[in-house]
């Protein structure tokens, strides 16, 4: 690493339709619990990253909170290894990690229509 500089890797969100268009009913349970981090359109990844507070405040929505407790580990455990694949440049294996995010978050959303 340079002396004065940094690289870096960021992901960011990239909904066509938004987070609410592409996870409906995971975005309606979102904005009783906290509206603002829905505004802000946060990526799956940064979801995920803080999925503990979402638990938390996820209280006062029993259905919704077992929804999320049944995939907190697998979450908890992508996350964990894009972040160790991003660290040493994997970005490949990071990217793929991505979709299977996608594909929980895909879960879920079935999981919510059933409710």
């Amino acid at each position: 690493m340079s002396k004065h500089m940094q690289l870096t890797t960021k992901i960011k969100p990239y909904y066509k339709k938004g987070l609410a268009g592409v996870y409906p009913r995971f975005a309606y349970r979102l904005r009783f619990l906290d509206l603002e981090w829905l505004e802000t359109e946060p990526s799956l990844f940064e979801i995920v990253g803080d999925f503990d507070r979402l638990l938390y405040k996820s209280e006062a929505d029993p259905p919704f909170r077992t929804i999320l407790r049944q995939h907190k580990d697998k979450l908890h455990d992508l996350y964990e290894r894009i972040e160790e694949q991003i660290a040493d440049w994997h970005l490949a294996e990071a990217d793929k990690r991505l979709y299977d995010i996608e594909d929980v978050f895909d879960d879920i959303e079935k999981e919510l229509g059933k409710m």
